[in-house]
């Protein structure tokens, strides 16, 4: 009797780890293929023929020319998504964020008195996000706009153009791809070298 009831839970042990752990994960990948290769092979971006990133992973630039993503815990490494951990009441974090504010006015020319979008000083929850606010990208657009010397008006064009949009109107928040919009902006710059 216990040896037919092992047997049996055995075999459906096996028959169900066939179907949930080879079956089903192959059929998922094989329909998100058809459906959606771009998506389902990770959003790569590629210029010239080449992989320069993914339209969901951040990046850090750090050059004065290129608009910068928000700080990262992890340091932008894929391979160790996370974050700080650090409780907003930890000394270390808020030491952390004056020093980052205070970067970021230096840099931005952004005077005390004014506000600062949370997402140019606080990491994201996975220290990856791809996106920054449009506050954040227009606070960054004079410093953008004096080194490249480009009008402020067609580095309003690009980060129009490089703005994702929330989820049919319902999910989700209206975010400034930083990969795409920086990648625009080198566009932009080989055209004036050109004309």
């Amino acid at each position: 009797m216990i040896k037919n009831e092992t047997i049996r839970a055995l075999k459906v042990f096996l028959f169900f780890a066939f179907l949930t752990g080879i079956v089903y994960p192959l059929g998922i990948t094989a329909i998100a293929q058809i459906i959606m290769p771009y998506q389902a092979n990770g959003s790569l971006i590629k210029e010239n023929g080449k992989i320069v990133g993914s339209k969901l992973i951040g990046q850090n630039f750090d050059e004065p020319k290129y608009f910068h993503n928000r700080p990262s815990a992890v340091n932008y490494d894929a391979a160790g998504s996370g974050a700080s951990n650090l409780a907003p009441s930890s000394k270390k974090l808020m030491n952390q964020v004056a020093d980052r504010i205070k970067l970021v006015r230096v840099e931005n020319n952004i005077p005390a008195n004014k506000t600062i979008p949370s997402d140019m000083v606080l990491t994201s929850a996975s220290g990856l996000d791809p996106h920054i606010s449009i506050q954040n990208a227009l606070l960054q657009l004079p410093r953008v706009a004096k080194e490249r010397n480009l009008p402020e008006s067609k580095l309003k064009e690009l980060i129009k153009k490089s703005t994702d949009h929330d989820f049919v109107g319902l999910w989700g928040q209206r975010g400034v791809n930083v990969l795409k919009l920086n990648l625009e902006l080198d566009k932009n710059a080989g055209k004036q070298t050109k004309s």
